[in-house]
């Protein structure tokens, strides 16, 4: 059975999704090497797990790219969404301790990965918001 495919995504999500992936890949290699440093981090949580973590973030969020290009845009587009609300998630750290407690570093770290995952989560929600406005409206 053939698949076919459809277009990619649009250019400006692509873009996006670039720079998500640089900015939670940064903020989790900055967590995995200097994780003894963080402060308030539980001890269970080891270099290799934040590298685990990371792998099953990222898999969900790419995975939504080829998914993306089927029919199924909007599961697609829901994917791309999904991996940047993950983002979000890097405040967390301030539940462990308090902004000036972290390193100038790690501050970056996290906000550039929130910024950036919530730019994501918007603008693959609104494609989604306009992709089922159109069947609505192609159905009249």
């Amino acid at each position: 059975m053939h698949t076919v495919l459809h277009s990619p995504l649009p250019k400006q999500i692509q873009l996006l999704v670039l720079v998500f992936f640089a900015a939670n890949l940064a903020h989790f290699v900055h967590n995995a090497e200097y994780i003894a440093y963080y402060p308030g981090m539980p001890s269970w949580l080891t270099r290799e797990k934040v590298y685990l973590a990371w792998v099953a973030g990222v898999s969900i969020g790419l995975s939504g790219l080829p998914v993306y290009r089927t029919k199924l845009k909007v599961l697609g587009l829901a994917l791309v969404a999904t991996y940047g609300a993950s983002g979000i998630d890097g405040l967390a750290h301030y539940t462990l301790a308090l902004c000036s407690d972290h390193t100038l570093a790690t501050n970056l770290t996290i906000w550039f990965e929130v910024l950036a995952g919530l730019s994501l989560l918007i603008a693959s929600a609104t494609l989604i918001g306009r992709t089922l406005s159109m069947r609505v409206t192609a159905g009249n």
